[in-house]
């Protein structure tokens, strides 16, 4: 069997729902990125759960770029309020590095419905009297690790096990001073 027929013998090919649920996720990526505006993203997901085979899905990605995203990731997530409330839900691309700025207010993170490409994730945490609230999926695991504390309380309620299968770390450190930093897993 040739090269180019083995890949037309994969086009023709049914699709599952975890490849649908794939290219999904793979078009909400690229609408977040600015590739594709809100309209052509609800015309290909309408295309996506019609597809039966692999060449119907490949033609709604087509043109979009592979793997990782031709944008890097370098540019960190930085959320900062004095006395607000910031709340960063739903879904969205989480980037290798985040900062989180509280004076007095509350900022919530909320990793449960994002897509994570990293193993390691960095939270620069900065906290006066407010408080940061951090939920991860389950899978994560979160790190304390260089947090400067004054008479603040850090509580990790995601610590992690020996016998969990561990996706991705979440790496906290920065400065706390009277607030109060929580990082949990979502409630059941």
């Amino acid at each position: 069997m040739t090269e180019q027929s083995a890949g037309e013998i994969h086009r023709t090919l049914r699709a599952s729902d975890a490849d649908r649920d794939a290219v999904s996720d793979r078009l909400r990526v690229a609408a977040g990125e600015g590739r594709i505006t809100l309209d052509e993203l609800e015309d290909r997901l309408e295309g996506v759960y019609a597809a039966k085979t692999y060449a119907e899905l490949d033609t709604l990605i087509m043109d979009l770029p592979q793997g990782r995203s031709m944008l890097s990731d370098a540019q960190p997530l930085v959320l900062e309020t004095r006395s607000g409330k910031i709340t960063q839900v739903g879904r969205w691309v989480v980037p290798e590095r985040i900062t989180a700025t509280v004076t007095m207010g509350t900022i919530t993170i909320d990793f449960t419905e994002a897509v994570c490409r990293h193993q390691e994730v960095r939270l620069e945490a900065t906290c006066g009297s407010g408080k940061i609230i951090v939920i991860v999926p389950r899978g994560w695991i979160a790190v304390v690790d260089g947090l400067v504390t004054g008479m603040g309380h850090v509580i990790n309620k995601a610590p992690g096990s020996a016998d969990m299968n561990v996706t991705t770390t979440l790496r906290l450190s920065g400065k706390l001073g009277m607030g109060r930093i929580k990082i949990r897993y979502p409630s059941r």
